[in-house]
């Protein structure tokens, strides 16, 4: 009862629920395409070979929906309110679904069409999602340690990740791979996330801050109530108006971010950065070609499904250690050493692949390389949680101005999504062409994405808003991106002096009161 209390009474926690439950929308998407790719009735009502190129278009579309949703629903948030876009990319990820749902249901010719269809909708619903809900959680929860929070909510996009595959897994071991309702049962469950935000979505406040920055200051005082009481709701207001004040004079568009000679193209630049190496890590490819991994280490078709579920399970719960850790050693640090130690899981990952499809000729047992193979895979699998799942959609929160954190979110789902429309769209063209190889082109990106971000990205956490701002004044001043050279490398980790953990910066307010 009291946990109940908690999340229903509480609007700060029902806000938290929420997101949690929205950011888990992404991760269903990656199970459920794991299986459903491998499902005979599906490639046949489709009309493409399992080996087919199309298989990997047909994942790799949703994240050009993405990409194109998260500019909608960041204009939309801007013009209209964070909650009815929140409440229209919901709408739009349902019909997606459904559209896949139906497709070849009944009727085979115009199948593939439709679930191309389905799969762009619901990708603009979804990049909507991810777009909009940070900068609403972020204005609802101003409090707290910034970086163990937004981790402590994509721990819920795994959840959604075993989820989606545990279903598949279920239906599939039941119904066999020849039956379509072992590929529709897992898209028609993930209605449930949709509908059931849908109709709690009433319950919480529109952002105070929107309402502020549209001139309704009374309303404003409304949301205040509902999130931090009537105490305290007058001085939060007091405190948004004058933000909204010092802000109004400080308008950045988009010209502003992405063009080299704008104010805010080096926050760009990390930004974009950032989410380009996330894909370069290949934990895109990982989620949705799970099993094909296993399969390719040496085991059976059946035992490739459960070890991915394995996999899934184990990465749930190591994600406990990123919230454990980044506001206690940083962003940075865990981005650095994620990288480069799965740059040597799957350097291991490329030798045992290799002697897995030659272990009849050299004599080898399966197992002698399938095992530590395995771990490998789940030792890496872990790392990317720790080190890269939360960290690239934290940091543009943390760099932005807060007349800029919608389109600095927009940007970061477009690349997102780009980035990882390519690297799905290749990934299963690289198993057919490279087999174990594909391993060392991943352990190659990992070393770039370590490189990058050990030489231009800067330590965010345990900083103020003002405090990360200056990393990019300083730049300018040094006329270098280098972190090491911009004020003696004093970015490169957390600051000194602030109680080890940077407490007292992860507490200061990001979307509240930056500009002063």
């Amino acid at each position: 009862m009291s946990f109940v209390k908690k999340y229903i009474g509480d609007k700060k926690a029902e806000v938290v629920l929420f997101s949690s439950t929205a950011i888990a929308l992404y991760g269903y998407d990656q199970g459920m395409m794991s299986l459903i790719n491998t499902n005979y009735d599906y490639l046949d009502t489709m009309g493409i070979a399992e080996e087919d190129p199309l298989v990997g278009v047909i994942v790799s579309v949703y994240y050009l929906g993405c990409a194109v949703g998260a500019v909608l629903a960041s204009y939309l948030g801007d013009a209209r309110g964070r909650k009815p876009s929140i409440f229209a990319c919901l709408s739009v990820t349902a019909l997606g679904n459904l559209l896949m749902f139906i497709a070849g249901l009944g009727f085979s010719r115009g199948a593939l069409v439709l679930m191309f269809a389905g799969r762009i909708i619901m990708g603009l619903g979804v990049g909507g999602i991810d777009a909009v809900i940070p900068v609403y959680s972020s204005e609802l929860n101003e409090e707290g340690g910034r970086g163990k929070a937004l981790a402590q909510e994509f721990q819920s996009n795994i959840f959604g990740l075993n989820m989606a595959f545990a279903i598949n897994l279920a239906v599939t071991s039941q119904l066999g791979k020849t039956n379509q309702w072992a590929w529709r049962i897992p898209i028609i469950a993930m209605q449930i996330y949709p509908v059931l935000l849908l109709s709690f979505i009433y319950r919480l406040p529109e952002s105070p801050r929107w309402w502020i920055f549209h001139g309704h200051d009374e309303d404003a005082h409304v949301s205040l109530v509902e999130i931090y009481g009537k105490d305290a709701a007058s001085s939060k207001l007091d405190e948004l108006k004058q933000a909204a004040s010092e802000e109004s004079a400080q308008s950045i568009g988009y010209t502003d971010m992405i063009l080299p000679s704008g104010q805010q193209f080096h926050e760009t630049m990390v930004t974009v950065m950032g989410q380009v190496n996330q894909a370069l890590t290949g934990y895109g490819a990982v989620s949705v070609y799970g099993p094909q991994i296993f399969e390719l280490l040496g085991f059976d078709v059946s035992t490739a499904e459960y070890l991915t579920q394995g996999n899934y399970i184990s990465y749930f719960f190591l994600m406990t250690f990123a919230w454990l850790l980044i506001d206690r050693v940083g962003r940075r640090f865990l981005m650095v050493t994620g990288a480069f130690g799965i740059a040597v899981c799957f350097v291991i990952l490329t030798v045992l692949g290799g002697l897995a499809m030659n272990s009849k000729e050299l004599g080898i047992p399966n197992m002698a390389v399938s095992v530590p193979g395995s771990i490998a895979l789940y030792v890496a699998t872990g790392l990317f949680g720790i080190g890269w799942l939360s960290q690239v959609w934290l940091i543009p929160t943390e760099i932005f101005p807060s007349t800029s954190r919608a389109q600095g979110s927009a940007i970061s789902v477009v690349i997102w999504g780009l980035a990882n429309f390519a690297v799905t769209l290749l990934t299963p063209i690289g198993f057919n062409n490279l087999n174990y190889w594909i391993f060392l082109v991943f352990a190659v990106t990992n070393l770039f994405a370590g490189w990058w971000t050990w030489a231009y990205s800067p330590e965010t956490g345990g900083r103020s808003f003002e405090d990360n701002q200056q990393f990019f004044t300083d730049s300018k001043e040094h006329n270098t991106w280098l972190v090491t050279r911009v004020k003696d490398g004093e970015y490169r980790h957390l600051p000194r002096g602030k109680g080890g953990d940077g407490v007292e910066g992860e507490r200061q307010p990001l979307l509240a009161v930056d500009g002063a």
